[in-house]
This record gives structure tokens, C-alpha cells and sequence, in this order.
């Protein structure tokens, strides 16, 4: 753990972190407080269902959109803008009680979702040394990890207090803070987008990119399949209330995965250590639809949940290695775009195969999903070639120069 410590103590990286997380807490709240919200206001499980579906997808389909416009003008403004105008928006859904108002405004709440995640991603790079972007984009993982698991218990306990409205309002309030403060910080008011190279190649005509776009559809699909399947599954056999806690040991699980992905010595390099920790989740995976919402279901989870951690840690390492010149946040988004859209699509698949026949064909889905995902990554190894290289000590020692001239800048 000394190396977190030591990440911890370089300028700047408390001060993102801490900026950003009440609106990272925003966002794991959002999917929750929203179905509540539909639900107590129309009495219809549908309707809830379809505003976060409506909300989900919006926001996948336009996140590689919103990506450029940053890579073209910045954080700053961007974030000044989609900030306020997310949280009013969040507002305004409070406010909103008629079903036709609900699924207009969670549409639109998509489309105006403020790039958090995808604008903290390149900040590493100019925040820390080369030879720290490893533990850097651990740290990050986890704490998003954290979100994701606290902020939908938040949204559940207000959500069914006495003060249902006070979930979606903590939301917005959130969102603001957090939003508004990243956008305040020297390191995102200062990045500068980088210049695109004449000649260069676009991301949808980057091989590498190409194919990470066709992994992520696999995993989406399989991980929308998974969402619905475990919830279902536990309806069915009259135990729905063990999906939370099946879901939080997962979450929890990630956050432990993405901390000892950041362990990793960085003499491993990125392909090697995603792929054998690829390998390892989908072998872990495979007793998943064999799993009763229960302890079984939990202990797969947990070792699910250990693996994908890891494997974010180490995707980010590649993606930034491969990505075209001048698409630092467009790169992600773009990413984002295809494996969020294949997520709504996994989810709908799910619903109706949960109804219809059984939720352990959804489970099974997830698993076959995976190695379908590995086998992409196995085929195509070569175009992702670059992310096999190791930093040579001269290379760490540039980059902790120029680390350094960037934050005496700052």
C-alpha cells in the first residue's frame, strides 16, 4: 500500500479526488432515485423501468458527443454548462408528477449528463508520473467503484423516508457541488485538449479502437443481461431483498480489485496483465448461472466482482496507449457509447428471457458474454500492441520532469 500513500501525497490527486465525488455518489443515486420517482408518482413499475431505460440509454448513445466537445474546447466550460443544466433538469423531474413529463424529462437528462468520469480520466496523466498512472487509475476505479455502491443505498433510504423528493434533491445538490468544484480545480481548468494530428487517424478508423468497440458490445450486452437477471431472480423465488446485498458484496469486491489491479508491478505490462486477468474472470464466471440468489451467488459475484475491478485498472493503461492523437475524453466516451447502448440492449433481453423461460439463461448470457469478449481480445491481440510496452527508467524520468513542470505551473 505504499505506493498509494505515495500517489496520495503528490499535488493535486486529494484534491481531485475529493472535488469529484459528490457528484461521482450523484451518479450512483440517479438510476434509483429516478425509478422511485416514476414509480410513486405514475403507480407503475413499466413506466419507472422505461424512464431509467430512457435515461440510460440517452446518456450512452451521446456520451462520446459530449467527450469531443471537451476534447475540442476543454473542461471548463463544458462542465459549467452540463453541470447546472443537469442538475436543474434533475429539479425539474422532482417536480414532475404525469408520465408523459417523467419519461420527457429522463430522456433529456441523458443528453445533459456531465462528463465527470470521462474528464478525470486524462487528468492523471498531466497530475502524476508515468510510472504512477497505473496506481492512479486504480484509485480512481475504486473510489467509482465506492460510488456505485453507497450511492444507491442513499437513494433507496431517502427515496422511501418520509421525504421521498428528498432523493432526487440530494442528487442535484450533489451533482452541483461536486460538478462545480472539479470544474474549479487547477488541474481540469488548466488541461489543455491536445492538438489533433493533420493526417491522423479518427477513432472509428483506429484498428485498435475498432476492436475494443466490438469487446465493449460483448460486455455491455452481457452485463445488461446480468443486472436484470439477478434483481429477477430474486423476485421469482421471493427473496428480493437479497439483491442488494448480493450486488453491494460485488461492488465491494471491485473496489478491493481495482486497488490490488493498482498493485501490480508496473514491470508487468498492461496487455499481459489484462489478458491473464481476463482469462481468470471468465473461468470464474462460468458457475454463475449454476448460483441460487443467495451465498452462491454472492461468492461468484465477490470473485466477479475482484476480476473486473483489476481489468479497469489495466483497459485504461491500453486504451491510452492505443487511442488516436487528440481524443483524450472522446476516446472513453466513444467506448462508453457502445458498450452503454449494448448494456439497455442486454437489460430489455433480459426482462423478456427472465419472464419468458428463466433468469439463469440471463446469468449464462454474462458468462458466454465474457469469453466471447476474450476470444475478440485473443484474435485481435496484435492491433492492441501498443499497450505491451513497459516504461523504460528514462521514460519515468521525463515524466516525473514534466509532472513536475506541470505543477509548478499550476
Amino acid at each position: 500500500m505504499k505506493r498509494y500513500s505515495q500517489l496520495l501525497a503528490l499535488p493535486n490527486v486529494k484534491v481531485l479526488l475529493i472535488s469529484s465525488f459528490p457528484a461521482r455518489v450523484a451518479y450512483g443515486m440517479i438510476a434509483l432515485a429516478t425509478f422511485f420517482k416514476a414509480e410513486q408518482a405514475t403507480g407503475s413499475i413499466a413506466i419507472a423501468g422505461l424512464a431509467i431505460g430512457l435515461e440510460s440509454l440517452s446518456s450512452s448513445v451521446t456520451a462520446g458527443i459530449r467527450g469531443s466537445l471537451m476534447d475540442r474546447w476543454g473542461q471548463k466550460w463544458p462542465l459549467r454548462i452540463f453541470v447546472p443544466s443537469y442538475a436543474g433538469m434533475i429539479l425539474a423531474l422532482n417536480c414532475s408528477h404525469t408520465r408523459t413529463s417523467i419519461l420527457l424529462i429522463s430522456f433529456l437528462l441523458g443528453l445533459a449528463a456531465p462528463p465527470i468520469n470521462l474528464s478525470i480520466r486524462p487528468l492523471w496523466k498531466f497530475v502524476v508520473p508515468h510510472d504512477f498512472l497505473r496506481t492512479a487509475y486504480a484509485i480512481d476505479t475504486a473510489v467509482i467503484s465506492a460510488a456505485t455502491v453507497f450511492g444507491p443505498v442513499i437513494a433507496t433510504i431517502l427515496a422511501l423516508s418520509k421525504h421521498p423528493g428528498s432523493a432526487l434533491g440530494t442528487c442535484s445538490a450533489l451533482i452541483f457541488i461536486g460538478g462545480v468544484a472539479l470544474s474549479l480545480t487547477k488541474a481540469s481548468s488548466t488541461w489543455q485538449p491536445e492538438a489533433k494530428v493533420r493526417g491522423g487517424q479518427s477513432t472509428f478508423k483506429n484498428p485498435a479502437m475498432l476492436l475494443l468497440m466490438l469487446e465493449g458490445a460483448f460486455i455491455g450486452f452481457g452485463m445488461g443481461a446480468f443486472n436484470i437477471g439477478v434483481p429477477a431472480f430474486a423476485t421469482l423465488e421471493h427473496v428480493p431483498q437479497r439483491t442488494a446485498w448480493i450486488l453491494a458484496t460485488m461492488g465491494v469486491a471491485n473496489i478491493v480489485g481495482g486497488l490490488l489491479g493498482g498493485m501490480v508491478s508496473k514491470k508487468s505490462s498492461p496487455l499481459v496483465a489484462f489478458q491473464r486477468t481476463y482469462l481468470t474472470w471468465f473461468l470464474l464466471s462460468l458457475p454463475l448461472a449454476f448460483t441460487y440468489p443467495g451465498w452462491s451467488m454472492a461468492i461468484v459475484g465477490a470473485f466477479i466482482g475482484l476480476c473486473t475491478g483489476a481489468v479497469t485498472v489495466f483497459y485504461l493503461e491500453i486504451m491510452e496507449a492505443v487511442r488516436s492523437k487528440g481524443s483524450a475524453i472522446a476516446s472513453l466516451g466513444w467506448l462508453w457509447t457502445v458498450e452503454g447502448s449494448f448494456m439497455s440492449l442486454g437489460a430489455a433481453a433480459g426482462g423478456w428471457i427472465s419472464n419468458a423461460y428463466s433468469p439463469r439463461i440471463c446469468l449464462a448470457l454474462c458468462t458466454a458474454c465474457v469469453g466471447c469478449g476474450l476470444v475478440t481480445l485473443t484474435i485481435g491481440r496484435k492491433r492492441l500492441s501498443a499497450g505491451n510496452s513497459i516504461p523504460t527508467e528514462e521514460e519515468d524520468l521525463n515524466a516525473m520532469m514534466e509532472n513536475t513542470d506541470l505543477n509548478n505551473r499550476n
